[in-house]
């Protein structure tokens, strides 16, 4: 259970993306911090499986079909009377670099940028109705520096970051608080494939990149998208978060004293 066990009682959230590793791990933290939680996952296989392992409710659709949309949230507000949280999880990680066609680039705005967009706008009058919300769309690391062989991927995360800030400043007068948070390398089912479930070697590889000399854990990202939901961050919106293990802090010297080599 998470430190702020209870700081989500009594609030409603939609998680989307929500049937992959990270999005089970932030609808169990919202679940267990006191919160009703509705995972959205286009994959019904694995978006049920979330739900049953989280404790969350479970909702089979295409967050690209705004009548799909606009269902999920009338169905969530009518259920609930309420919507208090929106998590934008959901990504495509459709990318080939340079190589990316016309096709992954549409496909790949549409699903991380317009999508998050355009169930942020079907939130927005049930959370203006009540008197306020949270919105926290998940960025990257990927959104501030270039990565070889990623084109398509970084630059829907950008876009995010920056859809973030007007989104904030566009619902501050319905006191909806719109934040992003930018995880590092953390421990996912991409992760756990390329490394044939080596925790280990997947540690050793990232230490180098990360002050704190691992992955992260989806846990602990998840704990900081929980906090950005709750009334202890009343006074946050605007603001992208950097969940990164120091990744984003660290320059192109690393960790290690550079200016010895001179000496040797």
């Amino acid at each position: 259970m998470s430190s702020q066990a209870h700081a989500l009682s009594g609030k409603t959230a939609i998680v989307t993306g929500g049937g992959t590793l990270f999005g089970e791990a932030v609808a169990r933290t919202l679940v267990a911090d006191g919160a009703k939680v509705l995972i959205v996952e286009i994959n019904e296989e694995t978006g049920a499986a979330a739900a049953k392992k989280s404790g969350a409710t479970f909702v089979h659709a295409d967050i690209t079909d705004d009548a799909a949309i606009d269902k999920v949230v009338s169905d969530a507000a009518k259920s609930w009377g309420r919507i208090d949280i929106l998590v934008n999880l959901a990504c495509s990680y459709d990318d080939a670099g340079a190589d990316s066609t016309r096709a992954q680039w549409l496909n790949t705005l549409n699903v991380n940028v317009a999508s998050t967009a355009l169930l942020s706008a079907a939130v927005r009058p049930h959370m203006a109705k009540q008197g306020g919300g949270a919105i926290v769309n998940l960025t990257s690391i990927s959104s501030s520096v270039a990565q070889i062989g990623r084109w398509t991927y970084p630059v829907s995360k950008a876009a995010i970051v920056q859809l973030t800030k007007n989104m904030a400043m566009d619902y501050a007068p319905d006191k909806i608080r719109v934040n992003s948070v930018s995880p590092g390398w953390t421990w996912s089912a991409i992760m756990d494939m390329l490394s044939k479930g080596d925790r280990a070697k997947t540690d050793r590889v990232a230490a180098p990149f990360h002050l704190t000399g691992r992955v992260g854990d989806p846990e602990e990202v998840a704990n900081v998208i929980s906090f950005l939901c709750s009334d202890k961050a009343s006074v946050v919106t605007g603001a992208d978060w950097a969940a990164d293990g120091g990744y984003s802090a660290m320059g192109p010297e690393q960790a290690v004293p550079a200016i010895p080599l001179l000496m040797e």
